[in-house]
């Protein structure tokens, strides 16, 4: 009886891993080893630039659980929005990334376009264009990262786009926006623009799903997700993409 409950304990082992991974904290990076099967599921991306931070969330179960967190090599142009082509700025607000927007075979190394401008740059006649999130760790307007942390980033949100997530979505923040950091930039020439950014934290922070967002009479408007148009890819486990030529 003690060899049959020993092997059906080894049995349940990597269900047991895989359940003990959905019920950690939201919070909590993923463990490495775990990662893998995760590759193919949807995921969110949220930038800090005072923190010089990424955070890739992937969906576990109906929330999104933090994948990793990947410090930002390199942006320039300091807080505020991009406005003009040449400005040297890094873009703040929501964007999207379709598939048309990778770029495996980038001069720098490997890119993803953010989608700048978006609807809300073109209504306030904000120009440029090439704004990535690359590897190589140099930025001209771009978010730079090390080539090990791109190839992550990368894949998954390659991964995400190939198993069915329509668009991988990039909330783009000055700072991490609590009350308290609010506060404190609350002076800021930008301040009226990032308090139409921070009902997207604020919202991501209390549902742990991406925010809804639009653009309207010039400003970015944040609602709540109308379920009927919600789409729900099937979970990815243990896929690996091809290696770009």
């Amino acid at each position: 009886m003690r060899k049959i409950a020993l092997f059906i304990a080894m049995l349940l082992m990597p269900c047991m891993s895989f359940a003990s991974l959905l019920s950690s904290d939201s919070n909590t990076p993923i463990k490495s080893e775990l990662k893998q099967q995760l590759m193919g599921s949807p995921v969110y991306i949220q930038i800090f630039k005072e923190e010089r931070t990424l955070d890739l969330y992937v969906k576990m179960g109906e929330q999104y659980q933090l994948l990793d967190s990947y410090k930002i090599c390199n942006y320039s142009g300091g807080l505020g929005p991009k406005q003009r082509q040449g400005d040297f700025k890094s873009p703040e607000g929501f964007y999207t990334v379709e598939r048309p927007q990778l770029k495996p075979d980038s001069r720098f190394y490997k890119a993803i376009n953010i989608g700048f401008p978006n609807a809300y740059d073109r209504a306030h006649g904000y120009e440029g264009k090439y704004l990535m999130i690359h590897g190589a760790c140099v930025s001209v307007g771009c978010y730079a990262m090390t080539d090990k942390n791109i190839d992550e980033i990368f894949q998954f949100v390659t991964g995400a786009l190939v198993f069915g997530q329509p668009r991988v979505q990039i909330s783009i923040y000055p700072f991490r926006m609590t009350d308290a950091n609010m506060e404190r930039h609350k002076y800021s020439y930008y301040i009226n623009f990032w308090k139409q950014l921070k009902p997207g934290y604020d919202y991501f922070a209390m549902t742990r799903q991406p925010p809804v967002v639009s653009v309207s009479n010039g400003n970015y408007v944040v609602s709540k997700p109308i379920s009927s148009q919600v789409v729900h890819p099937q979970l990815a486990s243990n896929y690996t993409l091809p290696k770009a030529e």
